[in-house]
C-alpha cells in the first residue's frame, strides 16, 4: 500500500531556483506535514542557500539540524515550550503570555514578534505593542524580527495584503527587520522601493515548493479487486453495493490524511474518470466501487489522488 508523490525533478528545481534567486531575503517556508514532501526532505534542500528558514512551532524545530548559519523562525506562538530548545531556534510571542512560557524556561536569545492582522487570528494589536517588547527585553531576550501574516489575496480586494502591511509600518522601529508572507517578488519590490530605510524578508511555503503543480502527481496503488454483485455488503459499514461491478481496493486513507472532497466526491481518478468512494477512506485504505462498462485498473496499477499536499501524508517521494 503506498501514497506516492512523483516529482519532474528537472522542472521542479528549475522553478525553486527561479524563485530564490529573484526574491533577495527569501525565507524558505518548511513547516507542516512539509508541504507534502516531508519537512526533513525540505530541510536538506534549503541547506545550500537559506541564511534562515521558517517551520510551524516550536516543537516542529525542536530536532532540526544546525545547518551552517540558517536560524529556523518558528511562526506559531506556543504556550508549551520545550527547555532544550537550539539556539538556532526564533519563538515567536504574540502576548504576554507567550513571553511568560519563554521566561518559564529562562529563554533568553532572539524573539519575533507576531503582529495582528486583518485576518484576526493571532499577534499584537498596536497599543500593546511596546509592553510587549519590553516584556521581551526584561527577560533577557533580543528581537530578531517582526512577523505579519495577512490573509491570502482576495481578487476583491488585491491591495488589503499590502495595506495590511504597510499600517504597521508607523509603529515599528526600522532597524528591526519585518517578515511578510502572501506577496509576489514584484510586490516585495514595490515595498522595498517605498521604504528604502526598511529590511524586509519574504516567507515563501506554497509558492515556492509547489508552483503551478505541473511538475507534481500524487498517485495511490490497486491493491486488490473484488467483483460484486448488485444488493450484495461489503466495507466496514456493511454497505449495499449499488450495481454490479468491482469493488477496487486503493492503498490510501485516513492515514495518510486522503478524505473525500469538500464537496462529497471521491479524491480518486482512474483513466480521466472519477471513482466512486463506496464508504470514505479508512486507515490505509479506500475502497472504491466501479460500475461494469467503466475503465477498471488492475491490480498494481496506479490512480490519480486529488488531494492538497499540505495535508496529505505521503509513503514515498519519487524523483524522476
Amino acid at each position: 500500500m503506498t501514497l506516492r508523490l512523483t516529482v519532474d525533478e528537472q522542472p521542479w528545481r528549475e522553478h525553486v531556483d527561479t524563485i530564490r534567486r529573484s526574491v533577495d531575503g527569501l525565507v524558505p517556508v518548511v513547516k507542516g506535514n512539509g508541504y507534502g514532501f516531508g519537512r526533513q526532505l525540505l530541510v536538506d534542500e534549503v541547506a545550500g542557500w537559506a541564511a534562515e528558514a521558517a517551520v510551524g512551532t516550536v516543537h516542529e524545530a525542536l530536532h532540526l539540524p544546525a545547518i551552517g548559519a540558517t536560524r529556523w523562525l518558528c511562526l506559531t506562538p506556543s504556550l508549551d515550550v520545550p527547555g532544550d530548545l537550539p539556539d538556532t531556534v526564533v519563538p515567536t510571542v504574540g502576548r504576554s503570555e507567550h513571553a511568560d512560557a519563554l521566561a518559564a524556561v529562562s529563554w533568553s536569545k532572539f524573539v519575533s514578534v507576531k503582529l495582528a492582522t486583518s485576518m484576526h487570528r493571532y499577534g499584537v494589536e498596536p497599543d500593546g505593542l511596546q509592553p510587549l517588547l519590553a516584556q521581551v527585553l526584561d527577560m533577557g531576550a533580543s528581537v530578531h524580527s517582526f512577523v505579519i501574516h495577512p490573509p491570502l489575496p482576495d481578487e476583491d480586494r488585491p491591495d488589503a495584503v499590502v495595506a495590511d502591511i504597510e499600517a504597521w509600518l508607523p509603529h515599528l522601529h526600522p532597524s528591526v527587520a519585518l517578515s511578510v508572507s502572501h506577496l509576489d517578488p514584484e510586490q516585495l519590490v514595490a515595498l522595498r522601493r517605498r521604504h528604502p530605510t526598511r529590511t524586509f524578508q519574504l516567507r515563501m511555503g506554497t509558492a515556492l515548493w509547489h508552483g503551478d503543480k505541473s511538475f507534481l502527481r500524487l498517485t495511490a496503488d490497486v491493491v486488490d479487486i473484488r467483483p460484486v454483485d448488485r444488493g450484495c455488503r461489503a466495507g466496514y459499514r456493511s454497505t449495499p453495493v449499488p450495481a454490479d461491478g468491482h469493488l477496487v481496493m486503493i492503498g490510501a486513507g485516513s492515514s495518510h490524511g486522503v478524505a473525500p472532497l469538500p464537496d462529497g466526491h471521491s479524491p480518486f481518478h482512474f483513466a480521466r474518470h472519477r471513482m466512486s468512494l463506496h464508504e470514505p477512506p479508512h486507515m490505509h485504505t479506500s475502497m472504491a466501487f466501479v460500475p461494469i462498462g467503466e475503465p477498471l485498473p488492475a491490480v498494481g496499477d496506479h490512480v490519480d489522488v486529488q488531494r492538497p499536499l499540505i495535508t496529505t501524508a505521503v509513503d514515498v517521494v519519487t524523483w524522476r
